[in-house]
């Protein structure tokens, strides 16, 4: 049962490997990697960290559990907008620190952490989503190239957006 996924978490989620594997280096260092979870997970407990979709995915990984694969499936579709409370009861965390860091998420950067936990879930979970490749080629392949004077000149209906008077 794969899904089709809001392309900014597909890139998320990308990312999001990307940092784990720079984190453990090669070869891996479990204990670094691990410094680096504890301290992120202990700065988002106490109301603090940085409001970063990544680093927060980054530091739920190793603790979130998920108990609405389907549902946080489904609220993968739309980036922007979704219902936080509803994502944050789809998925726990385990552990005294992690579960303080989970109810200030939901308390302080609700949108924010409900991002964070889709993007930590489709991470956790390749097989279930479908990862269309954003690739420039990819991008391309259906370009006919009739955009070529796209960037020439602004539309009126684009320059009048920006036109404060109105005139």
């Amino acid at each position: 049962m794969s899904r089709k996924v809001h392309p900014e978490f597909a890139y998320q989620s990308r990312e999001l490997e990307g940092q784990i594997d720079g984190i453990l280096g090669d070869p891996p260092d479990r204990k670094n990697y691990q410094r680096m979870i504890a301290a992120l997970v202990s700065e988002y407990a106490s109301g603090g960290g940085i409001e970063d979709v990544n680093m927060l995915a980054f530091a739920l990984v190793d603790h979130i559990e998920f108990n609405n694969p389907k549902g946080l499936l489904a609220e993968a579709e739309d980036y922007e907008f979704g219902d936080a409370g509803r994502v944050f009861a789809m998925a726990s965390c385990k552990g005294e620190d992690a579960a303080r860091m989970y109810a200030a998420l939901e308390e302080n950067l609700p949108d924010l952490g409900r991002q964070a936990i889709i993007t930590a879930f489709l991470f956790k979970n390749p097989r279930k989503w479908d990862d269309d490749d954003q690739s420039l080629d990819q991008l391309s392949a259906n370009d006919d190239g009739d955009d070529v004077n796209d960037e020439d000149q602004a539309t009126d209906d684009f320059a009048q957006m920006f036109d404060q008077d109105g005139d």
